[in-house]
């Protein structure tokens, strides 16, 4: 007997839990207040049958379904895109950043290691400047730089780069249902859209990481993005833009006649790129910086560069020129304004440059692969901010 009656009481168990309904025994509706007494709630998966008096729309099935109308369903769905080739973030050159005023480029290695004031080639004076190198070579236990065949800089004059940045964006193979974006600042998610409330998840979205949009909301004039169940980041915080979106649309802008084209939104620093109406790759930028504004238009790319050198001032005491050495992947497409990479800074969706779309050195790679002298490029700004009077405008930079 002692081996059969927990036997026993297990089978009368489970049948009395078969035959026994999920009840609220006194629940409250948020909506209306209303109490339920002996209700039938429903369980994840009768979400419509609440619809025909089948159920209670309460608890688990309730979330599922509100989450539902922002497109989240459960499990969660990856999202389509994927990171591009890393193999595009490769360059095979060296870069250093130019750190003395007037530095001297040597017509020789023996030359630049006694530092011989008589055997310079040039001078490099602009306050902003970055050579690019060929070789690095050490004399004495002192390094120096070849950067042009026969001149050497010495390592005093030059701080050398180590590897640019490794951001890369997303590629797709059809447009993703909803928006999308980067984490610019790492942030806490909160559980409301809510700067009053203090329900921090204890999340945090790291810089560069790129989340779904399922849901908005405006508070006090901020809006807010549902970056995941019930995970909310406000667009900006302590000045700080704190996300840079793309919104997919498969429209072509007006005047473009084609399928293909290159769509940069200023407000969010944001390219996506579009071919057969199809959204095939997006990523951060950086724009110009007031007064050096990107121009807002529609534009075509009139002529490509691997590499190129880069130069300009706009202040009369040239307080504020610039110096680049082998510009890569370089597409021109609005006079001195081109898109292409920047291998000096790690500052993407933010304003930053004098005129041009500055992107990261895969980023900048993946779409100078892609694109064709003649393609279409359509600059806008939601916000309304960059001016558009042509007279604001001279030839741009880098």
């Amino acid at each position: 007997m002692r081996r059969i009656l927990p036997v026993a009481f297990l089978t009368l168990t489970l049948f009395t839990l078969s035959s026994i309904n999920v009840y609220a025994i006194e629940s409250i509706e948020p909506s209306t207040g209303d109490p339920y007494f002996g209700e039938v709630l429903c369980l994840p998966g009768q979400e419509n049958d609440h619809l025909i008096g089948e159920c209670l729309p309460l608890g688990p099935s309730s979330y599922k379904s509100r989450m539902a109308k922002v497109g989240i369903t459960f499990p969660l769905r990856p999202f389509s895109g994927q990171i591009s080739d890393p193999s595009l973030t490769y360059i095979d050159i060296g870069y250093g950043e130019v750190v003395t005023q007037n530095a001297p480029v040597y017509n020789s290695l023996e030359a630049a290691s006694k530092h011989n004031k008589g055997a310079i080639l040039r001078k490099i004076d602009s306050p902003y400047s970055y050579i690019s190198y060929s070789e690095e070579v050490y004399v004495d236990g002192k390094r120096y730089y070849m950067v042009e065949y026969g001149g050497y800089m010495t390592a005093n004059d030059v701080s050398r780069i180590g590897a640019p940045s490794n951001f890369q964006g997303i590629t797709f193979t059809t447009t993703p249902e909803r928006q999308f974006g980067w984490i610019l600042y790492p942030t806490q998610t909160k559980r409301t859209p809510n700067f009053e409330v203090d329900d921090y998840t204890g999340q945090e979205v790291k810089r560069y990481e790129i989340v779904q949009i399922f849901d908005t909301a405006q508070i006090d004039n901020m809006n807010w993005y549902m970056i995941a169940p019930d995970e909310w980041v406000p667009e900006k915080y302590e000045y700080q833009r704190r996300i840079g979106r793309v919104i997919p649309n498969t429209s072509p802008p007006e005047g473009v006649e084609t399928g293909r084209w290159i769509e940069i939104n200023l407000e969010q620093q944001t390219v996506a790129v579009y071919e057969n109406y199809e959204l095939m790759f997006a990523t951060l930028i950086a724009s110009g910086l007031e007064p050096f504004w990107t121009r807002p238009g529609l534009f075509q790319i009139y002529e490509k560069h691997e590499t190129t050198p880069m130069r300009g001032s706009f202040e009369t005491d040239r307080s504020d020129a610039y110096y680049l050495e082998d510009v890569p992947w370089t597409m021109y497409f609005d006079k001195a304004r081109a898109i292409h990479g920047a291998y000096w800074h790690n500052r993407f969706g933010t304003v930053l440059s004098h005129g041009c779309v500055n992107l990261s050195v895969g980023d900048s790679h993946w779409v100078f692969d892609w694109a064709e002298e003649g393609d279409w490029v359509y600059v806008w700004d939601p916000s309304g901010k960059t001016p558009t009077d042509p007279a604001a405008y001279g030839d741009g930079g880098a």
